[in-house]
């Protein structure tokens, strides 16, 4: 394990100019995607293993491998172990889960935060797990076989029985078996998607299902420039203003994406 870890110092930037980067978490490894507006430009595997995660904030990134969680174009080792899931917490702090362990990292290594079993996502300060929503300090939160969660805001949670939001308790939004739930901000009019059969977009409080160019199901939602969709067999789309555009990466098992 590197000595005094800081992720400060493990940051990917992208190039000047109004490329933007998407990494792609799959079975063959991390994928790299460059887009430009709405067009999908170059992209290959930037590290080779089995990715069950990936997350960005600020220009940092970091993947949960195999054999470790792994930060910066690096892709340094941080020694937390195989991972499952990780994420950024609300200060920007890098957690990771696997193995039943949630912990923090933080300069000095990693400490641990809870022990939660079959944790599938990390967002903000909350976490998707088999049995149900958690807070990092493994505080049940309610719900149960969670697949997805959307910190911001209003918190949302993808659940095989439906799409919840958190209010007075979990309040139902749609029905269904969800695996993907994903949100751009706090604002009311931030961005926000639910996928499961059919991808579901939230408008004014409402939401409508939107018409792919295909019908393989999504497996993550990002969002930057565009809004940014990878399909469970590797199709990478981006919406553009006259529709979706789609490129086949080529990659198998699609787990997660993250937008530079």
């Amino acid at each position: 394990m590197d000595e005094d870890i800081d992720i400060d110092e493990k940051r990917v930037y992208a190039a000047k100019g109004d490329r933007t980067v998407v990494f792609v978490a799959t079975d063959a490894g991390l994928a790299r995607v460059s887009v430009s507006g709405d067009l999908v430009g170059e992209f290959g595997l930037d590290h080779r293993g089995d990715v069950a995660d990936v997350a960005t904030r600020d220009g940092a990134l970091a993947v949960a491998g195999e054999e470790d969680v792994l930060v910066g174009d690096a892709f340094a080792p941080t020694g937390f172990g195989p991972a499952d899931a990780v994420g950024f917490d609300r200060n920007g702090h890098l957690v990771a889960a696997g193995e039943g362990r949630v912990a923090r990292l933080a300069s000095d290594g990693w400490t641990t935060l809870a022990a939660v079993e079959d944790v599938r996502a990390v967002d903000g300060d909350l976490l998707a797990a088999r049995d149900g929503v958690f807070r990092l300090d493994g505080a049940h939160v309610g719900l149960a076989d969670v697949r997805d969660v959307a910190a911001a805001g209003v918190p949302l949670a993808a659940t095989d029985e439906g799409l919840y939001r958190l209010g007075n308790g979990w309040m139902d939004v749609l029905d269904g078996a969800f695996r993907v739930v994903a949100c751009e901000g706090a604002a009311p009019d931030a961005r926000a998607h639910a996928a499961g059969e059919a991808l579901y977009e939230r408008r004014e409080d409402a939401w409508k299902a939107v018409s792919l160019p295909t019908d393989d199901p999504v497996a993550a939602v990002g969002y930057g420039e565009s809004t940014y969709l990878v399909t469970a067999s590797g199709t990478f789309l981006v919406r553009g203003e006259e529709g979706w555009r789609s490129r086949s990466l080529g990659v198998p098992g699609v787990r997660a994406l993250a937008v530079l």
